[in-house]
């Protein structure tokens, strides 16, 4: 079985890097992988610890369009270069977390993909140097609102609420070129996508480069590469259960979003009271 690396609170609260073992049992890091750490003395027991996304990200940078069938599906034309959106840091969820529904959309879909996680600063690479700053593989699921990402006329809120990048459960260093892509919904045996990774427009060495020269990709920052064909819409109670082949499996569930209440207090500034 290859490496996992995960990323994981304790229950006083620190936030450790690890190497995930068969029992569960997470051997610690002396600081991120990508940043060569290394395997310490500590070990924490399952119940000792609790899954955080596997990275904590600068930026998330997102390809569209990048499987010809999902492309179509939606009516749209294959892009001639990589188009790509950012997703916000604050999207980013764990394996098993809920996936909160806004009451702002009708219809929100979900979008198995792989994940590329950078392990170098990239900046003006060539695909070939792209390719060695791609340390890892995870498990994402661009979350869109699609009545919003088509009513709106570009994708930033469609793709950009609070839940709407869950990412997981941990990082594999290699991936087989042919993995396989898969989306459950709910106890459905049967993938509502299903696709090979080898079936996108632009591979992952060409992703990574294109973005490259627009802006500087850091350590730990997440490449999302697109989605097949298969989208569809999501309920509140649902489940969703995106894998893919050598890494895993990444599960969530749906809850109905309720904003938080505002807190006030005596000391606040009342309307029509002189400043």
């Amino acid at each position: 079985m290859a490496q996992r690396y995960v990323r994981v609170q304790t229950v006083d609260g620190q936030v450790h890097y690890g190497l995930l073992q068969i029992d569960r049992q997470v051997r610690l890091l002396d600081a991120p992988p990508w940043l060569e750490g290394q395997p310490t003395n500590q070990e924490l027991a399952p119940g000792q610890y609790q899954l955080l996304a596997p990275c904590a990200p600068s930026k998330i940078v997102a390809v569209g369009r990048n499987y010809v069938n999902h492309a179509r599906e939606l009516g749209n034309s294959v892009p001639a270069e990589p188009l790509l959106f950012l997703k916000p840091t604050t999207a980013v969820i764990a394996a098993d977390a809920a996936i909160q529904y806004p009451s702002q959309s009708i219809r929100v879909d979900y979008e198995g993909e792989l994940a590329l996680v950078i392990g170098d600063r990239c900046v003006d690479c060539t695909p070939e140097q792209a390719r060695n700053k791609i340390w890892g593989y995870t498990i994402a699921n661009d979350v869109t609102a699609r009545d919003l990402q088509k009513s709106d006329g570009q994708w930033t809120r469609a793709k950009g609420f609070d839940t709407f990048c869950p990412l997981g459960p941990w990082i594999v260093r290699e991936l087989s070129p042919g993995a396989r892509l898969q989306t459950f919904l709910n106890d459905d045996p049967n993938p509502v996508q299903s696709a090979s990774i080898e079936e996108m427009v632009f591979p992952p060495d060409v992703i990574v480069s294109y973005i490259s020269q627009v802006m500087t990709l850091l350590p730990g920052d997440v490449v999302l590469t697109g989605t097949p064909e298969g989208i569809g819409p999501m309920q509140v109670g649902d489940r969703v259960r995106v894998e893919i082949e050598g890494i895993g499996y990444l599960d969530n569930y749906l809850i109905a979003r309720h904003p938080e209440p505002v807190q006030t207090n005596s000391d606040d500034f009342v309307a029509g009271s002189n400043p």
